[in-house]
């Protein structure tokens, strides 16, 4: 299993409260074994004022379920944080739900961060 953490969909969702996740609506919808989903709806709180999906909210779900994706394959006090985020969009949306699945068969660390420190 790719997981290295045990995690229900529960638990995960309860870790979004009280945080940008939960402002924007951010669901987490299914985890299996190599899998993590997660929905957004597209409504006043994610649409920019022209009534499209604002490009940030479509960042922030797509950056969300990575960094849980990659805290979910760490183990002990190790932790995964987001350097950098690069996005297209193929098509306007401008309401329903968009969704985004992170599913991956090989993981391997870009950087281990021996040089990049985090300081809380």
């Amino acid at each position: 299993m790719l997981w290295k953490r045990p995690a229900t969909l529960e638990q995960i969702n309860q870790h979004s409260q009280g945080c940008m996740m939960e402002h924007l609506g951010i669901r987490f919808t299914r985890i299996a074994e190599d899998t993590l989903e997660g929905t957004m709806s597209v409504d006043a709180r994610t649409r920019q004022s022209f009534g499209l999906l604002h490009g940030g909210a479509s960042v922030m779900l797509a950056e969300s379920l990575g960094s849980v994706a990659g805290y979910l394959c760490t183990e002990g006090e190790q932790r995964v944080v987001g350097m950098e985020i690069n996005a297209n969009h193929l098509r306007a949306v401008t309401s329903g739900e968009v969704r985004v699945v992170r599913r991956a068969l090989h993981v391997s660390p870009h950087h281990r961060g021996g040089n990049t420190l985090i300081r809380y």
